[in-house]
């Protein structure tokens, strides 16, 4: 394997020193060549006199608009703001006013016509109209039912054919009078016999119905 060369020795001699060379900026340059040019002017007292005042308010040079029509067209920009706000506003408004409007309009009175009088004849009196009748739902157990607190040859029926049925109505009144115990012996046999039709302890059609079939149709001994 050769062996790598011996490096070379610096021939004998002085050290020489790097030598730096300074060279102006471009900008020192230009600044320089425009002394040279044109050299700073002296300046004298007759170029250090004071301004004449300036007054205070000067006349708008014609063709500018004036401090008036800056001022007029910031008054008109305003009152189209406030004229768009105003506008909103009420349609805002207008709804709620009409439906409170259509609420509080009271509904116009119902008049009754006059009968026809013969001529020449007295008017007859008129009757002030009176409260109309409060229209009565029908019975969801069917018309006939009987429930507590009625009275009469009906619930007398009711009494006796429900003596008939074993253990139901043990020892019960035949007064006719839709009681407590007549309202108990009538939901015992409801629940006994399945019946579901008519309300808990109210002897209504089906109720009527399953009663009758046990007991007899139109068998009053």
């Amino acid at each position: 394997m050769p062996t790598p060369p011996d490096p070379e020795q610096p021939p004998p001699g002085p050290v020489l020193e790097p030598v730096r060379v300074v060279r102006q900026r471009r900008f020192d340059a230009l600044a320089e060549l425009m002394r040279e040019i044109r050299p700073d002017p002296v300046t004298s007292e007759d170029d250090t006199r004071e301004l004449p005042p300036v007054p205070a308010s000067l006349p708008p040079p014609s063709g500018a608009p004036g401090p008036s029509a800056g001022s007029r067209r910031a008054a008109v920009a305003a009152a189209v703001a406030a004229a768009a706000l105003v506008g909103f506003g009420c349609a805002l408004l207008l709804p709620g006013r009409q439906q409170a409007a259509a609420t509080a309009r009271p509904a116009p009175p119902v008049t009754t016509a006059p009968p026809a009088t013969a001529p020449g004849g007295p008017p007859a009196p008129t009757t002030p109209a009176g409260p109309a009748a409060p229209a009565t739902a029908p019975d969801p157990d069917g018309p006939g039912t009987l429930r507590q607190g009625d009275t009469g040859p009906e619930v007398a029926d009711l009494q006796q054919r429900l003596l008939r049925v074993p253990d139901v109505y043990r020892d019960g009144s035949t007064s006719g009078t839709y009681d407590t115990t007549l309202t108990e012996a009538v939901a015992r046999f409801q629940l006994w016999y399945g019946v579901s039709g008519d309300e808990t302890g109210v002897y209504g059609n089906d109720t009527r119905r399953a009663l009758e079939s046990r007991t007899g149709v139109g068998d009053d001994s």
